[in-house]
């Protein structure tokens, strides 16, 4: 999956720009706050979710604008014989709406998973391994839609039966048991999809890990668990889970929210190396073992998509020492397919192998070279 022309209108710091890229590494250089990071974002954008900030779409206005966005890509994607032409914005009539588009066509958000699929790096990822669950699991769920771009839509459909069945439990002396039954009906269906989404693609990004050397990125060990911290050895079938969430209606209206299910699972790492949890490693493994999983999860869309994903690598260059850094280019290089790279100094890039298609950014205006 390539992008081959990038182009972007009033979104973040960018009035109007346009870039061309080739298959292989994409440089993008310049100060802090020139707008790199605002690139990569508009390219997150043209996969399904909410882009890499996860920010409101009225805050990626630009500044003085009239009150939309829109950003465009031509995609040359897989085995597809042609350009693909993908955009997004918003509109000022409708702010909260996106808008997504396929060959000009109206289309499903979800819909761009079928030609596109992004995985990202940036520096608010750093400490993944010691922050919420929550966190994890959007990371998770993330990596799930890149192998299988329904899986949003389970995701939407459970957390809405979800809300739903909590409007229920507010007041579960008048709720109607069989509507309370038919919501936990919709959570069952779709909770066990997506679980056995994420076992499907743990599974397989694990058998890649496993090929790979613990130096010299360090290689994590992943593991599903429960919101005790027990490994999820058994999928969630449907009947299970219509079973668990009928006997825990008194504890989840007391509770307000569901206190179990798929919602509540969370992604434990080790250092295969040392067998110490991730969240006790150093600030340096943690960041290695992050690079080493997305690394290794673009192989296994690779493998599993036949065609390789397009990977966004915001400032991971700059907190590398210069052979670890070397490594990286080497290693994204022999991979193959697109990476796009940020960083402030056009000298980080020097060591890329070729081809490299390099950018530099200042103010919201970009040069080729």
């Amino acid at each position: 999956m390539t992008l081959i022309r990038l182009s972007l209108t009033d979104f973040r710091n960018h009035a109007g720009a346009d870039l061309v890229a080739a298959p292989g590494l994409v440089a993008l250089y310049g100060d802090n706050g020139a707008g790199k990071t605002n690139i990569l974002e508009a390219i997150s954008l043209l996969a399904p979710g909410r882009g890499l900030r996860r920010a409101p779409l009225a805050e990626m206005v630009r500044d003085g604008a009239s009150g939309g966005f829109a950003v465009f890509a031509e995609v040359l994607a897989g085995h597809h014989p042609a350009p693909v032409a993908l955009g997004t914005g918003i509109e000022p009539a409708h702010p909260g709406r996106r808008l997504v588009r396929i060959n000009g066509s109206p289309a499903a958000a979800a819909s761009l998973g079928d030609w596109l699929a992004v995985l990202w790096l940036t520096p608010a990822m750093d400490r993944l391994f010691v922050e919420t669950a929550g966190n994890r699991r959007r990371f998770l769920d993330r990596l799930v839609l890149a192998l299988d771009p329904r899986h949003a839509q389970h995701g939407n459909r459970y957390e809405a039966a979800m809300r739903a069945r909590g409007k229920l439990l507010a007041d579960l002396a008048a709720a109607d048991p069989q509507w309370l039954a038919s919501l936990e009906a919709q959570m069952a269906e779709h909770g066990a999809a997506i679980d056995a989404a994420r076992q499907h693609m743990l599974a397989a990004l694990s058998a890649e890990l496993a090929r790979q050397p613990d130096a010299p990125f360090a290689r994590p060990l992943l593991t599903l668990v429960d919101s005790e911290g027990a490994p999820r050895d058994a999928p969630w079938t449907v009947e299970a889970l219509r079973t668990l969430f009928a006997g825990r209606r008194r504890i989840d209206a007391a509770a307000a929210r569901a206190t179990a299910g798929p919602h509540r699972d969370d992604l434990a790492a080790g250092h295969a190396a040392t067998g110490r949890a991730a969240a006790r490693c150093s600030t340096g493994e943690q960041k290695a073992m992050l690079l080493s999983l997305v690394l290794a999860h673009s192989d296994c869309v690779a493998r599993l998509r036949g065609a390789r994903p397009v990977l966004l690598l915001d400032e991971v260059a700059a907190h590398l020492d210069p052979s670890r850094r070397d490594a990286l280019y080497d290693r994204i290089a022999a991979q193959g397919g697109q990476a796009w790279l940020t960083g402030t100094e056009a000298a980080l890039f020097d060591a890329m192998p070729a081809p490299v298609t390099r950018f530099r950014i200042a103010d919201g205006r970009i040069a080729a070279g």
